[in-house]
C-alpha cells in the first residue's frame, strides 16, 4: 500500500480527510461559522466564560500522564483498523464499479502513520552505516507500535551476514499499547506476513517503557526506539535500563521528538487563549531540549554519543486537520498541565491565526495549505568496552598546544 505522504517543494504533505465521505468527525469549522459565532456573542457557549479548567493531577516530578498516552494510543490503532476495513469495504462492495473509481475510493483512505514510517526508515538508514561483521543478532525495540523499525530491518539483507539491515536476526518489540502491538493481527500486512519476515524473527512484549525491563543484564545487542520515548516522565531511569540489558559495546539508538516541535501550534493557541480568556495552557510538549540529550546518555554510562537533528516541516489543508492527524497517530497532548477542557472558539481563533501567519504557497492550487514544524533528534551512544576509544590519561600530553599554533603560523 503506497504511502498517503508525499514531498512537495521540500515539505512533507499530509492527506486530509476531510474529503472523505466515511471521515471521522474533525475540528474544522469554516472561517463563515467562526465569524458568525462571534457575531452572535455565543450566548448558549459556557466555553466563553472566563473559568480556566485544568487537569487537577499535577506533578513536580512527571510531565505527562502515562495512562491518558496509552488510551490515546490505544484509540489510535482502533482508529487504524477501521480506515483498513473502511478501505477493504470501498474495494469490494460494488464488484460493478470501474478500476479507476475503486482507485479513487482507495485514495480517500488516510493512512496516518506517515510520519512514524518516514521516521524509522531514516532511523534504520543510520543503523545501515554502522559496519560490524557480526552484526546486532538480538535487538530490543522500545515503544515499537505496529513495527515500523522491523519492517524496515527486514526489507534488505544484512551487509554482512545474515539477518536483516545491522545484521539483526531477532527483534522483541515491546510497547505499553497492546493495541498498538496488535493493530495489524488481522491484517494481510501483519508483522509474520511481510515481505522479508524470513531474514528477522519478532516477538511482542506488552510492557510498560517506564518499568523496569523484563531482561537480565547484558542480553541485547542492539536497543532501538521511533518517536515514543518523548512520551516518558523519567528519561535517566529508562537509560539507565537501556545500558543494563545491553551487551559490552552493544549500541543504542533513538529517535524522539525535540522541544522545538509544533511551534506554530503552540504560538496559535497561546495567541488565541491570551485573546478570549487572558491565559494560557499546556497544549505541546514539553518536549527533551537537543543540549539535555548528551548529558543524558552520559550521565546514563553510554561512550561515544553522537547527535543529530532534522528538521521536518509538513503541509496539512489547515490547522485542524493538523490536530485531527495528531490525535489518530496517538500523538494527542499527555501534559499533566493540560486543560481539562478547551473552548470551540479558541479552537477557531487558533485556526484562523495558524492559518494568517503560517501558510505554505502552492502552485498550481487554489487551496493554501498550512505548515507544522517538527523537530526530531536522532542519538546513537554504545556500552563501554575496551575497543573503544578512549582519552589518554589526564597530564600525559608530551606536547603545548600553543607551540603547535606558532611552529603552524611559522610555516605561513
Amino acid at each position: 500500500m503506497p504511502m498517503r505522504c508525499r514531498i512537495l517543494n521540500g515539505l512533507f504533505r499530509a492527506p486530509s480527510a476531510l474529503a472523505c465521505a466515511s471521515a471521522p468527525p474533525s475540528l474544522f469549522v469554516p472561517v463563515e461559522r467562526y465569524q458568525q459565532v462571534q457575531a452572535s456573542g455565543n450566548s448558549n457557549n459556557s466555553c466563553n466564560s472566563n473559568t480556566r479548567w485544568f487537569s487537577a493531577d499535577a506533578s513536580t516530578t512527571k510531565a505527562f500522564d502515562r495512562e491518558l498516552k496509552r488510551k490515546q494510543r490505544d484509540n489510535a490503532a482502533r482508529s487504524n483498523k477501521a480506515w483498513r476495513l473502511a478501505g477493504t469495504e470501498l474495494g469490494t462492495d460494488d464488484s460493478s464499479s470501474s478500476s479507476n473509481d475503486n482507485d479513487d475510493d482507495d485514495d480517500d483512505i488516510v493512512h496516518y502513520d506517515y510520519f512514524h514510517k518516514e521516521m524509522a526508515a531514516r532511523l534504520v538508514d543510520r543503523l545501515d552505516d554502522i559496519k560490524r561483521a557480526e552484526g546486532f543478532p538480538l535487538a530490543l525495540d522500545i515503544g515499537a507500535g505496529s513495527g515500523h523499525i522491523y519492517r524496515v530491518i527486514c526489507s534488505d539483507d544484512a551487509f554482512e551476514g545474515e539477518g536483516g539491515i545491522g545484521g539483526v536476526r531477532k527483534m522483541v518489540l515491546l510497547d505499553s499499547s497492546a493495541g498498538m502491538l496488535g493493530v495489524d493481527d488481522d491484517d494481510s500486512d501483519g508483522i509474520d506476513n511481510i515481505e522479508g519476515s524470513h531474514r528477522c524473527d519478532a516477538y511482542k512484549l506488552h510492557a510498560d517503557e517506564e518499568d523496569k525491563l523484563p531482561f537480565p543484564d547484558g542480553t541485547f545487542d542492539l536497543v532501538t526506539s521511533s518517536q515514543a520515548i518523548h512520551w516518558v516522565n523519567d528519561l535517566p531511569k529508562l537509560f539507565q535500563e537501556v545500558n543494563r540489558v545491553l551487551k559490552p559495546d552493544g549500541c543504542f539508538m533513538f529517535s524522539m521528538i525535540g522541544g522545538a516541535t509544533l511551534p506554530e501550534l503552540r504560538i496559535a493557541m497561546t495567541l488565541a487563549e491570551l485573546e478570549r480568556e487572558g491565559g494560557v495552557g499546556a497544549h505541546v510538549g514539553p518536549f527533551v531540549e537537543l543540549s539535555d540529550v548528551g548529558s543524558l546518555m552520559q550521565n546514563a554510562g553510554f561512550s561515544l554519543p553522537t547527535i543529530d537533528v532534522d528538521t521536518v516541516k509538513i503541509s496539512y489543508p489547515s490547522a485542524p486537520v493538523l490536530m485531527e492527524h495528531l490525535q489518530r497517530m496517538g500523538e494527542g497532548n499527555a501534559s499533566l498541565r493540560r486543560r481539562e477542557h478547551t473552548g470551540r472558539d479558541i479552537f477557531l481563533a487558533a485556526s484562523c491565526i495558524y492559518d494568517e501567519m503560517y501558510p505554505v504557497e502552492t502552485e498550481g492550487e487554489e487551496h493554501r495549505d498550512v505548515e507544522a514544524t517538527a523537530q526530531v533528534i536522532f542519538a546513537i551512544g554504545w556500552t563501554p568496552h575496551a575497543s573503544q576509544q578512549n582519552p589518554e590519561p589526564r597530564g600525559s600530553a608530551t606536547h603545548r598546544i600553543g607551540d603547535m599554533v606558532t611552529d603552524h603560523k611559522g610555516e605561513k
